[in-house]
């Protein structure tokens, strides 16, 4: 069974979700996404809350005002896979036209490797699920899995072009 971080242990958000909404409906929202990789592959969990209910994605947030990007990082990993970041490099960017296109905000996701860590991975209740990774799922972000299939990081999902006849592979034994 996978140990979870109980919501109350999150710190509030800066923002009502009215707020939030107001602001980022008018204006791309700047996030991080936390990648933590190792032998098993990528680390991923599964939304379990809105948007985007269901989707496996590599875990992130949006980036306070005034935030250095390496603190969101920390904040971030310590309060979706509760561990303590101690080092981290960026990759790359991530647009997700997806959201804009179906109506949600328009956000631009700056991409962190977590290069070291303390901690075991325990997600909070955002995430339904979480697994590693080599071959990504078919529920997942098309801007995510095509980040990581660019950078050499995971294999393509089944039902891309590229790996017909694959299946998703987790390996992790489910957990």
């Amino acid at each position: 069974m996978t140990e979870r971080l109980p919501l109350s242990q999150a710190e509030p958000h800066p923002l009502s979700e009215e707020e939030f909404w107001e602001i980022y409906r008018k204006v791309p929202r700047l996030t991080v996404e936390v990648l933590v990789t190792g032998e098993r592959g990528a680390l991923l969990t599964r939304r379990a809350i809105d948007p985007c209910r269901g989707l496996w994605h590599i875990p992130g947030g949006t980036v306070r005002f005034g935030e250095r990007l390496t603190d969101a990082v920390a904040r971030i990993a310590r309060r979706e896979l509760g561990i303590d970041v101690s080092e981290s490099r960026m990759l790359g960017c991530i647009e997700y036209p997806s959201h804009y296109e179906n109506g949600l905000d328009s956000p631009v996701g700056l991409v962190f490797l977590v290069t070291r860590h303390s901690g075991a991975i325990r997600v909070n209740a955002e995430a339904g699920d979480h697994g590693w990774f080599r071959r990504l799922p078919a529920e997942m972000h098309e801007e995510q899995v095509r980040f990581l299939k660019d950078l050499g990081m995971a294999d393509p999902p089944p039902g891309d072009a590229e790996s017909a006849g694959t299946n998703s592979r987790r390996m992790d034994g489910g957990h």
